[in-house]
């Protein structure tokens, strides 16, 4: 399988502050590769790093097969890229401001870019006749994301890019990512939303503190990640069933009580089956949790 990026020992300090730190990816054609952090983990260095933006303080990296330090404009020619915050010239209509991003890439025809420009306008419903000041946060955010995949990219990097977006059109830049996908497009698709990232993503890359700390197959980090539990009750607690395997974390307070359970959740039901509950909650822990539970691997 060919690898669009891939890098090797990527590290990016400002100064004495981390930034990364020996990041090693490998993102192969045609697959959607999530990568995964709390704010602050490394993603958006990572990201700018490989496009360009920053200079790595050492480690290399390829895209395409292309260094990206020396073929960073050839290599920008085929990615579309949409930051996690969207900045622009506030005067200028939203049709003016793609029409310029679209002059950029001189290899493809004008013709074709604004075809497909006013497709993913009328799929995103975005007023192309407005100004950029006039528009909410969330249909500036619109549109990066056109002026991010006008031009058809090879690859598509993504960083936080649902932010603004309500849920109906979230799903709807769902839907188009992936037919950007079967279009032959690869995606690295950034996110601190882990849901996101599931729905999304084939592999998964765990970053923290400028580390990566896994790389997984999304089916795998499924089967090996936590489910949340809380009850509320109406009876006293029994604690002896708390010690079956997979339960961790336990907090009891008053008639409630929570734990991290991995494993079968069917053999939790049938636990509590016999109990007063009044209600139950079984939901994806914080991804916060599931990072310590790599951590707690790693060590």
């Amino acid at each position: 399988m060919t690898n669009i990026i891939s890098t090797k020992d990527l590290t990016k300090f400002y100064g004495k502050s981390l930034g990364i730190e020996k990041v090693n990816l490998e993102v192969q054609e045609g697959e959607i590769f999530g990568f995964i952090g709390p704010n602050g983990a490394g993603k958006s260095t990572t990201i700018r790093t490989l496009l360009g933006l920053l200079k790595p303080t050492s480690g290399s990296a390829t895209i395409f097969d292309k260094d990206i330090a020396k073929h960073g404009p050839e290599i920008r020619e085929e990615i579309g890229y949409l930051p996690s915050e969207v900045f622009y010239y506030d005067n200028m209509r939203v049709i003016d401001l793609l029409r310029y991003s679209a002059s950029f890439y001189k290899h493809k025809p004008r013709k074709a870019i604004e075809d497909r420009m006013y497709t993913l306008a009328k799929l995103l419903d975005l007023d192309l006749k407005k100004k950029i000041d006039d528009l909410s946060y969330g249909n500036k955010k619109k549109v990066g994301i056109v002026q991010g995949l006008q031009h058809s990219p090879k690859l598509i990097i993504l960083d936080e890019p649902t932010g603004g977006l309500d849920p109906l059109m979230q799903q709807t830049f769902f839907e188009l990512l992936r037919e950007e996908n079967k279009r032959g497009a690869t995606i690295l698709f950034s996110s601190h939303i882990l849901s996101e990232v599931q729905k999304l993503c084939d592999r998964v890359a765990i970053i923290k503190e400028g580390r990566i700390i896994k790389v997984e197959r999304m089916d795998d980090l499924r089967r090996n990640s936590y489910a949340k539990v809380r009850l509320e009750l109406g009876a006293p607690i029994n604690k002896t069933w708390l010690k079956h395997p997979g339960i961790s974390k336990v907090e009891v307070e008053a008639n409630h009580i929570s734990f991290l359970y991995k494993g079968d959740i069917n053999a939790i039901t049938k636990l509590v089956a016999d109990m007063k509950l009044i209600s139950v909650w079984i939901e994806e822990p914080e991804l916060e949790e599931i990072f310590m539970h790599y951590y707690q691997t790693e060590e």
